[in-house]
Order: structure tokens, then sequence, then C-alpha cells
């Protein structure tokens, strides 16, 4: 999540510098990062699963639950202290997507207007390439735009809010 939480603030980074000719690779850096975050989330189902039942828990339980039924020692303030931790993770990255968001829908107005602009000319054989060229660099940079948009939508975390057991705290 930390590592989400970095490419989302070096994405807006690179946007708000006027980088924009990174936000393809910004994007990809972002999907591998959520591709990687599904597969830890069936881990950890698996790992907290085990060690519910280990415990006399619920399969299903949540961290939350999970540390009210720990065994004495340590494992209790263990546990409190990573929900927690990951609570304050999961509120760092929602703001940073929202931010995200509103930076990259921001960057779009401009974009689409100009490809529209583009593409008024009502005498297609007098474009010049140059003017094409710029047309389809703007289409481009919209569709980057698009698809960092839609990954930047994918980045809340519904499953761990679950196992936390809820925004709480």
């Amino acid at each position: 999540m930390e590592l989400l939480l970095f490419r989302l603030e070096t994405q807006r980074l690179h946007v708000l510098a006027g980088n924009v000719q990174w936000l393809s690779f910004t994007a990809s850096e972002v999907e591998s990062v959520l591709d990687r975050l599904r597969f830890e989330a069936l881990a950890r189902g698996v790992e907290s699963a085990a060690v519910a039942a280990e415990w006399g828990l619920p399969a299903q339980a949540t961290l939350n639950e999970l540390a009210a039924g720990a065994p004495p020692g340590a494992w209790a303030e263990v546990l409190q202290d990573h929900l927690d931790g990951l609570r304050a993770l999961l509120r760092q990255l929602n703001d940073a997507a929202l931010a995200n968001e509103d930076t990259l829908r921001n960057l779009s107005r401009p974009v689409a207007s100009g490809a529209a602009a583009g593409t008024r000319n009502g005498d297609a054989a007098a474009t010049l390439p140059a003017d094409t060229a710029g047309t389809l660099d703007q289409l481009t940079t919209a569709g980057n735009i698009e698809r960092a948009l839609a990954l930047v939508r994918r980045t809340a975390q519904p499953l761990l809010e679950q196992f936390l057991g809820g925004n709480r705290g």
C-alpha cells in the first residue's frame, strides 16, 4: 500500500510539473501495484483464516476481531498497532487518490477542448501533417489521462477496509 501511495504521489507530481508525457508510465506503475495488491489480498485472507482458526475465531474474522481475540501476550498490542497503521495508510491512500483524480480531471479539460478544436476544421484535405500530429498527440494525451483516471478510481481497497473492520478510528 505504501508503494501504491508513492506511485500515486509520483504521478500527481509529474502531472503538476507538466510532465504529461510520463502519464502512461505512471499509470502502468499504478496498475502494476494494484495487480500485486489483489494477490496480496488473497494471501492475507488465507493467512488470517488460519490464525483465526488457531485462535478459535471465525475464518472471516476482521483484524479488529483478531486483535480482540488474540491469546494473552503481545499479539493483541501488535495487531492493534498494525490495525491503526493500516487505517492511517488507507486514509492517506484515499486522500492521494482523490487529489490525483482532481488533478487529472482538471488536466483533461484543456486537452479535451484542444482536441475538439483540432477536429473543427471543415476542410480535412487542407490540414497540414503538423496539425494532424498535434491532434494525434492531443488524443493520445487524452487517452492517457482517461486511463490514469480509471486506474486512480480503482485504488480503493474495499477488501482491506472490510478486513480491518470498517473505517473506524
